[in-house]
């Protein structure tokens, strides 16, 4: 993994939660924080996309008032927590299929 934030998300979340099984949940404007600490407001929307990105992938869940939220369409404060087995395969299931080259 590549993206800073999206490392600095799931560093985080291992050190509240290490096993990923206790529900445990962080806040957004947390990561933003220890990424900049001065500008910790500028970083919050890229900090979001990052965890839309992970949470696509399957590798956490966006949470509002304690339950799931779609990934498309929240407002407002959110949390971020490891997602559920159930959570993993439906993030996963929900992505696009990958189209394969026919070189034919």
């Amino acid at each position: 993994m590549s993206d800073p934030i999206e490392s600095a998300i799931l560093e985080k979340l291992s050190a509240i939660d290490p096993k990923g099984t206790n529900g445990k949940s962080i806040e957004p404007a947390d990561v933003a924080k220890e990424l900049q600490a001065e500008r910790w407001q500028r970083m919050m929307p890229k900090v979001r996309a990052a965890a839309v990105t992970l949470m696509r992938k399957g590798r956490l869940t966006i949470t509002k008032k304690g339950k799931a939220v779609d990934p498309t369409a929240f407002k407002g404060v959110i949390r971020l927590r490891h997602p559920t087995e159930a959570e993993t395969a439906a993030a996963l299931a929900a992505r696009p299929p990958v189209a394969e080259d026919d070189d034919g």
